[in-house]
């Protein structure tokens, strides 16, 4: 496994818009390998806290043993779009003082063929973050009609070549079953040819297959939804995203969440719960070119960031 799988990306600034408390309570929705959740609990004190939640696994297996033995740290195996369950269990609703999600599929996922993720290695056509939950991708193939498979590809894959796509998939699979990753991305590149383009031709059909497998748009709108509801004032929201998709509905998530519901917009008396939830704290944040060269993976990384009202 690559040495650089484990870079949390855009750390400095995902810490610096944390605006980390020494004695706070923070959450790291997205665990994964635990880069971000390391360095956030180094800048706690003994009454600080830090709870992380992840779905897959083996992100939960291969969690440091630093980690899991530090009082201050609780590891969840669960969604993030269960934040308001586990913060309630908690007994921490507007408690929290800041909120992470980095979103995405991580390195270790890609790096290994069995989970089905990568068309650069063999494996079987899984692609769930959560291998016992919900349908596989292959499952899902088998039984998605052609007209379904292409709005998936066009909406989440933003793949221009969608109808020749889907197309040829529910042709092939009328011949075999599609089980295999490498198999997958021999049909879409016979489909679609690269034409010397540097992306892989199943570069952005598997992320729309893997984006609907694991209903990763519906985590996060819930996720963020729930988080204005775990923060306390002043409390702070960091988005990671690697897809324009998700960068857009966390973009237009804080602009809603920054102004009076509509009905009471330019009043100038406001019921509190018609009130701003949040306001944006700076601009969109990329990765340096410096980053980029030591982490490829943060070449697409945006971060936004918002504050609790």
């Amino acid at each position: 496994m690559s040495s650089k799988a484990h870079l949390p990306v855009l750390l400095r600034p995902v810490l610096e818009g944390l605006n980390i408390r020494a004695n706070g309570c923070y959450v790291d929705g997205t665990f994964g390998r635990g880069g971000h959740s390391s360095a956030i609990l180094e800048r706690l004190t003994a009454d600080g806290r830090l709870i992380a939640i992840d779905r897959d696994p083996q992100a939960i297996a291969s969690a440091p043993r630093a980690l899991l033995s530090d009082p201050r740290f609780e590891l969840i195996r669960g969604e993030c779009a269960q934040l308001e369950k586990f913060i309630d269990e908690r007994g921490l609703r507007g408690g929290v003082d800041g909120v992470l999600l980095d979103l995405g599929v991580s390195s270790p996922q890609l790096d290994e063929g069995g989970r089905g993720f990568s068309f650069l290695r063999d494996g079987p056509l899984d692609m769930r973050m959560d291998p016992d939950a919900g349908v596989s991708a292959a499952e899902w193939l088998a039984m998605v009609d052609e007209k379904e498979l292409r709005r998936v590809l066009k909406t989440y894959g933003e793949e221009r070549s969608a109808a020749r796509i889907a197309r040829a998939i529910v042709s092939a699979r009328d011949e075999a079953p599609i089980e295999r990753t490498v198999q997958l991305a021999n049909i879409i590149a016979a489909a679609a040819p690269a034409h010397g383009q540097k992306r892989h031709p199943a570069t952005k059909s598997f992320q729309a297959i893997r984006m609907v497998v694991n209903g990763e748009l519906e985590q996060l709108k819930s996720a963020l939804q729930q988080s204005v509801n775990v923060l306390r004032s002043r409390g702070r929201l960091c988005v990671i995203s690697f897809h324009s998709l998700e960068d857009r509905l966390v973009k237009r998530f804080i602009r809603d969440a920054s102004r009076e519901t509509e009905q009471y917009r330019g009043m100038p008396s406001v019921p509190a719960e018609y009130r701003p939830k949040l306001k944006p704290v700076g601009k969109l944040i990329e990765a340096t070119a410096e980053e980029i060269a030591a982490n490829r993976r943060a070449r697409s990384a945006r971060l936004r960031v918002a504050e609790r009202l």
